[in-house]
């Protein structure tokens, strides 16, 4: 009897103390997550989220990162080429924009405006230009431009009365900039009838070729020549036949343009050409004409005597 009394009384303890210690650790489990002393939260913080839980599209999400070590790594472990840290991208290249490029000219504002071998007005004078002609811009000194006339680097006014700077925006072509900075070393040289070309239209040079001399189709030879080595025939009658024919709306710098004149005006076919220039941009050509090699504006006589358009390069 006593023994089953003292089996029945251990038992009872044994369950009252099992309960107890089980309130007991629920008891200190509850009130360590009510202090916050649970591990800690995976969540990202506070202001990356949205009322409703979601990510805010403002700021990035959260790197993953693996709790073994197999993760992702660290954005700090990564060089800033990966992680993106202090890199500033290139805007995207506007492909419009790369083509373009500005070529700077001296205008003259008034006719008779002397270039000079020297910036000032006691230096020689290497000729004039008249009203729009425009010279190469190469910088200035004091109040003169430095610009290049019969291959020799030359001088003119930089006063506003005199003279003024124009920006030529045109496509980038390489192989054409070079034809026209051949261009612009013979700006200033004489205008010469039937002068003696380099080659005969088939690339064997010619004796008695004259580097200073020059009329409009030896003028377009010798650029293109040198310029892109592209062999143009000896006369403005035979070049035209040359390259593609190009629309006059369609013209671009380094076309070269093919008009008539008084004496060939009524005639026929290719006879009724008789001069040729090379176009620039913005109305303007490079070409000699009775005095010099010039850039100038296509005036509205000349527009009337024009023909046809070639692109040979």
């Amino acid at each position: 009897m006593k023994k089953s009394i003292l089996r029945a009384a251990s038992l009872f303890l044994s369950i009252a103390l099992t309960a107890t210690f089980g309130f007991l650790t629920y008891f200190i489990i509850a009130s360590s997550l009510e202090k916050g002393n649970s591990i800690e939260s995976p969540l990202p913080e506070e202001d990356n989220i949205h009322d409703n839980g979601g990510v805010s599209e403002d700021l990035p999400e959260a790197p993953e990162t693996g709790g073994n070590g197999g993760g992702s790594t660290p954005p700090e472990a990564l060089p800033p080429e990966e992680n993106g840290e202090g890199i500033e991208e290139d805007a995207p290249a506007d492909e419009d924009e790369e083509k373009k490029h500005g070529s700077q000219y001296i205008r003259a504002k008034t006719s008779g405006l002397n270039v000079r071998s020297g910036p000032g007005t006691n230096y020689t004078s290497l000729g004039s230009l008249d009203k729009n002609d425009m010279l190469i811009y190469k910088g200035k000194t004091g109040s003169w431009y430095i610009t290049e006339f019969r291959s020799k680097t030359a001088y003119v006014s930089a006063g506003n009365a005199y003279t003024e700077l124009y920006e030529m925006e045109h496509e980038i072509d390489e192989k054409i900039e070079r034809v026209i900075e051949e261009g612009y070393k013979l700006l200033g040289h004489p205008y010469v009838y039937g002068a003696v070309r380099l080659h005969d239209g088939k690339g064997n040079f010619l004796k008695n070729f004259d580097a200073a001399k020059y009329d409009c189709s030896s003028l377009m030879q010798y650029i293109y020549y040198y310029g892109a080595d592209v062999i143009l025939d000896v006369t403005t009658r035979t070049q035209v036949v040359q390259g593609k024919h190009v629309a006059r709306s369609d013209l671009k710098r380094g076309d070269l343009m093919f008009f008539t004149n008084s004496s060939r005006y009524n005639k026929t076919g290719v006879e009724r050409i008789g001069h040729v220039a090379l176009y620039l941009g913005d109305n303007y050509i490079l070409h000699t004409a009775t005095d010099h090699a010039v850039i100038e504006p296509i005036s509205t006589q000349r527009w009337n005597y024009y023909i046809e358009s070639r692109r040979v390069a």
